[in-house]
């Protein structure tokens, strides 16, 4: 999907985000239904607005206590990941010892279960979904190179808010990176935008300075910036209120994000907060990947193209390689992906 020869863009969000923000949440939720129940079935949706939180969704458990117990402990649950994530009050984001939080757990459908839990003891199907997953040679973490430098970009952000270097730095954040593709190849960066949420009282000039200094520079390579490369900090300008304050936030809303930035198709499924729920079967079509590797074919056997026919696969030259091991190390990343995104 991304151009052979014109620009890409992708972006990344901050932990703080109030879509992001309830994405954690609900993975917290998972995580308590898992250190009870290592096989309990789970689909937790949050929704956060303003000062409000609500958590929705269905489970299955072997006892109904636990069931009971995380639905009991769920408000504690939100409240800390709101306050770990660096929230403190209601004006500029979220209290999380104020927030009013709205538990509406329910079973799961016996109907979606009889497909799940077969009589043989094979994990069934309760439903179809599509799942796309690929690697490439763009970066070393074997992802499109523009969602790369995002999600460093507000990783970045986020060191520096937590370990106080930045102490005006507060938890919403947001950043692109656009990318010059030269046959069907990253050249070079024309552009970087980095939105981040900070206290009152300092100057849009100071801000922008410290955070092309401290943020962009150690991030953005000066050898990857084109001759008209510019970035755009806070471009809106004061950005005081944020999180769910200043938008509303809900689980699954940046699949792209979370994925490949928009540089491969997505089935609109999300990897948040589900854990065999539904079991969704698997049907690939076209074995292969998106960009194709010289390293073992059974290196990358997950991963699928996303071409209408085998002979529209695009492939990579022959010229590079990776060893044999870490063709495997792919495979097992894929592997993991595929499962997380199939429940």
């Amino acid at each position: 999907m991304i151009v052979a020869n014109g620009l890409f863009s992708s972006e990344s969000v901050s932990e703080g985000h109030p879509d992001k923000l309830t994405d954690r949440i609900s993975d917290a939720i998972v995580d308590a239904f898992l250190a009870l129940d290592p096989d309990a079935r789970v689909a937790c949706e949050t929704l956060l607005a303003d000062q409000h939180v609500v958590l929705a969704g269905e489970f299955k458990t072997r006892d109904r206590a636990v069931f009971e117990d995380v639905r009991r402990r769920a408000g504690v649950i939100a409240r800390e990941v709101i306050r770990e994530t660096g929230y403190r009050d209601s004006e500029t984001g979220i209290d999380p010892e104020r927030c009013s939080v709205d538990v509406r757990f329910n079973g799961q459908s016996q109907d979606i279960n009889r497909g799940v839990d077969r009589a043989d003891g094979v994990l069934g199907a309760g439903d179809q979904g599509l799942m796309f997953g690929y690697a490439c040679d763009e970066t070393q973490e074997l992802m499109p190179a523009p969602i790369v430098f995002a999600h460093r970009l507000v990783r970045r952000q986020a060191e520096l808010r937590r370990s106080g270097a930045l102490d005006w730095l507060r938890p919403d954040a947001k950043s692109q990176v656009s990318f010059r593709y030269e046959n069907g190849r990253p050249a070079e960066i024309e552009a970087v935008v980095l939105s981040t949420q900070h206290a009152e009282g300092i100057g849009q000039a100071e801000l922008r300075e410290a955070v092309r200094r401290h943020i962009i520079d150690p991030v953005i390579p000066q050898a990857l910036r084109s001759r008209s490369y510019r970035d755009h900090i806070n471009p809106t300008g004061s950005f005081v209120t944020g999180g769910p304050k200043g938008d509303t936030g809900l689980t699954g809303r940046k699949i792209i994000v979370d994925t490949y930035g928009g540089a491969a198709p997505h089935g609109a499924a999300r990897f948040q907060a589900r854990i065999r729920q539904k079991s969704t079967a698997l049907l690939p079509t076209w074995r292969g990947c998106l960009r194709k590797p010289s390293w073992p074919a059974a290196g990358l056997s997950a991963a699928w193209c996303n071409s209408r026919t085998p002979s529209a696969c695009p492939s990579r030259s022959a010229s590079w390689s990776r060893p044999a091991a870490q063709g495997k190390q792919v495979a097992r990343r894929l592997r993991a992906c595929f499962w997380k995104s199939s429940i």
